[in-house]
């Protein structure tokens, strides 16, 4: 693939970080990239669009970002980048991820996968979910957890991105029926043709354009014995209700894409829905929440 970029730059405090992140991973199409911090704790973000990024946009993210950390709207400079090999080049250096017994790699790859493992390639792409994020592994980690206790028939994968984590429950599971949507069309078109290179029969995992629990698809599919939903925290809440109801009796969700200080909201929410907290993971800021319907 060969297309211009529009690469967004800027300084975040290092201890801001987190939010900042999760407001630009909100920016539909984009693509982030984290440096180290400088001597004055700044940390650079570059975020990476197919197209002009709309700066108005982008202010609100920011602005609700620095509000909530409690410091100055960071200025940004935006350009448009040379055309080039662009998955190419995302991926030059990168090695495979490993999260227990799942293998993330891309086409670039060499590596041998580890025997007994889950390999499955991933390549960077406009979708989000290449299994380096903090938030995806937790996922991962959760759904093998899960996979030890027992089968499940029908799961859900709400906001998909790549399809990673659906894939990932369709291996850990063979038998399971895996559905997965996003709103974003393009991510979808990821997703399906991640699931043809890694050698999936065509519609499973079924993957479909549509918005949250309202979908077609996810409403013709349900109930679920399992919902993954690796999103942000506002989201999260608002779906809440909704979640429940789609769980089957005794179903579990699995909730990430959330800061370990949006725990708290998101559990409260959740139990006013009916689901209960059964377990978390935490890896850095970031937290996933398992939790079942009784």
């Amino acid at each position: 693939m060969s297309d211009a970029i529009w690469e967004l730059r800027l300084q975040v405090p290092q201890g801001a970080q987190a939010l900042f992140e999760a407001a630009l991973e909100g920016v539909d199409g984009g693509a982030l990239s984290v440096g180290g911090a400088d001597v004055r704790g700044q940390v650079p973000l570059i975020l990476y669009l197919g197209a002009a990024p709309d700066r108005s946009e982008i202010t609100a993210r920011l602005a609700a970002a620095a509000a909530a950390a409690g410091t100055q709207v960071p200025d940004f400079t935006s350009e448009m980048m040379p055309e080039i090999d662009w998955v190419a080049e995302s991926q030059a250096g990168l090695p495979a991820v490993r999260s227990g017994r799942i293998w993330v790699y891309g086409s670039h790859v060499t590596e041998t996968p580890p025997a007994s493992s889950i390999a499955l390639k991933i390549d960077a792409n406009v979708a989000f979910g290449t299994g380096r994020h903090e938030t995806t592994r937790l996922c991962l980690q959760a759904l093998q957890d899960l996979a030890r206790r027992g089968k499940v028939a029908r799961v859900l994968d709400l906001g998909c991105g790549s399809g990673l984590l659906a894939l990932a429950a369709a291996r850990l599971w063979p038998t399971a029926e895996v559905t997965a949507s996003d709103l974003d069309a393009p991510s979808i078109r990821v997703a399906r043709e991640n699931a043809r290179l890694n050698g999936f029969a065509p519609r499973r995992p079924v993957f479909d354009v549509g918005a949250g629990y309202a979908a077609p698809v996810v409403r013709r599919n349900g109930p679920y014995d399992l919902i993954i939903a690796n999103i942000l925290a506002g989201p999260l809440m608002s779906l809440a209700s909704a979640t429940a109801a789609a769980s089957a009796p005794g179903g579990t969700v699995v909730l990430s894409g959330l800061l370990v200080t949006q725990e708290q909201s998101v559990i409260a929410r959740h139990r006013a829905a009916g689901l209960r907290l059964q377990a978390r993971r935490r890896m850095g800021e970031w937290s996933a929440l398992v939790l079942t319907r009784a």
